[in-house]
């Protein structure tokens, strides 16, 4: 599953960040690495998720998160 698919309110652990290097760079600065929980707090009609890593609120757009793979946590 990918961060696009996740359900609003779950958390997941991040399994694999399947981008360009400088983009998957800017990620993990931000904090969002392989193993890292996300909880999704929003799915914007444009597109946009907003979802919490590490204490932080990010939004990404719906291609960056399709691109990041997803383990649902029991």
């Amino acid at each position: 599953m990918t961060l696009l698919k996740g359900t609003v309110g779950n958390t997941y652990t991040v399994k694999e960040i399947d981008l360009e290097q400088i983009t998957k760079r800017r990620l993990e600065a931000l904090g969002l690495t392989d193993g890292t929980k996300v909880t999704i707090l929003n799915k914007k009609e444009n597109g946009s998720i907003i979802f919490k890593v590490r204490g932080t609120r990010l939004a990404i757009g719906r291609q960056i998160a399709d691109s990041i793979a997803l383990k649902e946590e029991l």
